[in-house]
């Protein structure tokens, strides 16, 4: 099943419509746009010429069957295919030390044979998946900011042979995805990754009776909580605080022996610094913490 990328939003609320449809335990693959819709793969196109209210879409929204509020959404990333090319900006007054960046600079980036081509280096690309998220419990989220719902979550771990947790706020979640990268570092410190359009192959599984807070991010060797927040400080100490949470409540310890336990066993990472919210994350070891039992804890 392929889902044509002619039908996105520019914003996950509830009162979203379903623009496709699948069922639980489906394989498709989405076709998705880069966060600027192409636009500066356009010749001599400029920032001045761009069309804000096309920035950050993400195709659907996708509802699917059997998932109900109160359930989560698993979505496993099986492949991404990026395009051949793609773009990478400093644009005024944006990114980390946005005060810093005075002048636009915009880079159209080829990709040959799995590398990026910049500066005279073949960088190896890292496709992922920068905006993925489905409908809020209340709310109009803007595609360009990350929160319980997932959104503009810019984590470099979401990637092929990754899966995603969601809670599902609204019948047939409607999921929506977009704003893929060939690569990103941790932070994101410019404001873009490798914006890059792509075929996305997914599958989704409707988990019955079990709710989270939060996205959970599950990578062949890690499990993490994506927590987002208005500003750093406190986006880490409510993603710590979450995640000392699920340790306790999984595990069954103490709240005291949870934090002894992260702090041997639990990095403390920046997925982005400037979306309007920022997100974190605190990987641990699936051999420690099994998305079984977390799931079988809920």
């Amino acid at each position: 099943m392929f889902l044509k990328g002619d039908k996105v939003i520019y914003s996950f609320n509830p009162q979203m419509k379903e623009e496709y449809r699948v069922k639980s335990g489906d394989v498709f693959t989405v076709e998705t746009h880069d966060c600027f819709y192409q636009q500066f793969l356009k010749e001599d196109f400029g920032l001045e010429d761009l069309d804000m209210e096309r920035v950050n879409p993400a195709t659907g929204p996708i509802f699917v069957e059997g998932a109900e509020v109160g359930d989560i959404l698993k979505v496993e990333i099986l492949d991404i295919e990026v395009a051949d090319r793609g773009v990478a900006a400093i644009l005024p007054g944006m990114g980390f030390l946005a005060d810093t960046n005075t002048e636009e600079t915009i880079e159209v980036i080829p990709v040959e044979d799995g590398y990026a081509k910049l500066l005279g280096f073949d960088i190896k690309v890292k496709p992922m998946i920068g905006v993925i998220g489905v409908a809020p419990k209340e709310g109009d989220i803007p595609t360009d900011t990350p929160g319980a719902h997932g959104g503009n979550l810019d984590t470099k771990d979401i990637m092929a042979g990754s899966t995603l947790y969601f809670p599902v706020a609204k019948e047939g979640a409607l999921l929506a995805l977009g704003d893929c990268h060939g690569l990103m570092g941790d932070g994101e410190l410019g404001v873009t990754g490798l914006e890059i359009a792509a075929h996305v192959k997914l599958k989704v599984d409707v988990i019955k009776d079990k709710q989270l807070d939060w996205p959970l991010l599950e990578t062949k060797e890690d499990v993490m909580l994506l927590v987002s927040d208005s500003d750093i400080q406190g986006a880490l100490e409510l993603g710590y605080g979450e995640t000392r949470k699920l340790i306790e409540r999984s595990i069954g310890c103490s709240w005291n022996e949870a934090g002894i336990l992260s702090s041997l066993a639990v990095d403390a990472r920046i997925s982005q610094l400037v979306n309007p919210f920022i997100t974190v994350r605190f990987p641990i070891s699936k051999k420690i913490l099994p998305v079984d039992r977390i799931l079988e804890k809920l």
